[in-house]
């Protein structure tokens, strides 16, 4: 019985000899008793140790049992603050920076203005915009089911569809209106049209009847928006002054837009990593639900070798200045390291969300270091 007791059944573990069993007393100069524990209890509680705190570690638990048919999920309590940090989506606000800062930098080295004040209207009114888009996707991805599961929500935190929408529609208000004064006072049709194809592409993304982002169409849309038009759009409007109406649009204001437009849809192709099963059971085909996780991988790695090629080419042909192409190659590691990252972890849920954040960093590092480049070669 002693025996039976002592034995650690669910780890097979048995003592190798019955004498093992005794407890022999050991005894100090002083008379006192040292009890010594049978070696194969030491060896059993390690063992046991170990098992526990590996079952500490959130996901699932698979109880051993002699069925072994017990299966127990550890939910991760993820705190409120944490949400609210995810909600925010403080680092996406890059993609309104980087356009702005990028089309200011090409207006200073064409007229060597930098309009201050105008540089603060606009990108107050572009975090409107970013933050317009960011509160009607939730709204919108709420109506379809797609953020049923997803806790940082805004309508999922807020626990309103109708204060999240209405937030979204007062940003949206604020924000062109914002750029609409700015293209008044620069007296730019052109910039007016490209700003307003901008939004129109932000539009059709997510808002119904469109929705083109469940057909796969958000990264071509989110190219075009952020790319050529508005990038091109702030360099029209930043170079415009009372002495200068008409900047050129030339092949370095349309190559520099092309940059900001890959890395701002690589932003975007990212973000869906660990939403693929979400997006596929209600009927979302982004390019992650056609291709899978391990093509979306593969595209992951050769767009960032595309973009880092064609910037060499781009500093090659004398299209981009020469400290503006050394300034983007500095980048470089950032982009292998994206490209491994999603490469090694494109299966595990937990950790390739981290990947559209790592791509920001790149979008971000990359726009600064074009715009460097811009401000040194004049």
């Amino acid at each position: 019985m002693n025996l039976v007791s002592l034995c650690n059944l669910n780890h097979g573990f048995l003592p190798n000899k019955s004498t093992d069993l005794f407890v022999k007393p050991r005894f100090t100069s002083r008379g006192d008793v040292i009890t010594r524990l049978p070696l194969f209890y030491s060896k059993a509680r390690k063992n046991l140790n170990a098992k526990t705190s590996k079952n500490l570690r959130v996901g699932p638990i698979f109880l051993k049992s002699y069925e072994d048919t017990a299966k127990v999920y550890q939910e991760e309590e993820i705190p409120k603050a944490k949400l609210i940090w995810r909600a925010i989506k403080l680092p996406i606000y890059s993609v309104a920076l980087i356009p702005l800062t990028v089309g200011a930098s090409l207006a200073y080295l064409e007229t060597g203005l930098f309009l201050a004040r105008r540089y603060a209207t606009l990108i107050l009114s572009s975090i409107l915009i970013i933050t317009w888009l960011n509160l009607s996707n939730d709204v919108y991805d709420f109506d379809t089911g797609a953020d049923k599961n997803k806790k940082e929500s805004v309508v999922n935190l807020v626990g309103s569809r109708g204060g999240a929408l209405a937030a979204a529609i007062t940003s949206l208000v604020l924000g062109v209106s914002g750029l609409a004064w700015t293209s008044l006072l620069a007296s730019n049709i052109r910039a007016i049209l490209l700003l307003a194809s901008a939004i129109l592409c932000g539009y059709v993304y997510q808002c119904p009847p469109f929705r083109l982002s469940y057909q796969g169409l958000g990264e071509p849309l989110c190219f075009a928006a952020f790319g050529p038009f508005a990038t091109t759009a702030f360099y029209l409007l930043l170079g415009s002054s009372s002495e200068m109406r008409h900047l050129p649009l030339s092949s370095r204001v349309f190559s520099s837009s092309l940059l900001v437009g890959f890395t701002t849809s690589l932003i975007l192709f990212c973000s869906h990593f660990h939403q693929v099963d979400g997006d596929l059971a209600v009927g979302k085909f982004s390019p992650l639900v056609r291709l899978g996780t391990e093509r979306g991988a593969f595209v992951v790695k050769w767009t960032i070798r595309l973009l880092y090629s064609m910037l060499f080419f781009f500093g090659l042909t004398k299209i981009l200045p020469l400290p503006c192409t050394l300034m983007c190659f500095l980048t470089l590691p950032v982009g292998n390291w994206v490209s491994s990252y999603v490469e090694k972890h494109h299966k595990e849920n937990e950790k390739i969300f981290m990947a559209k954040y790592y791509c920001v960093r790149l979008h971000a590092l990359f726009g600064v270091a074009l715009s460097l480049g811009f401000v040194i070669a004049r």
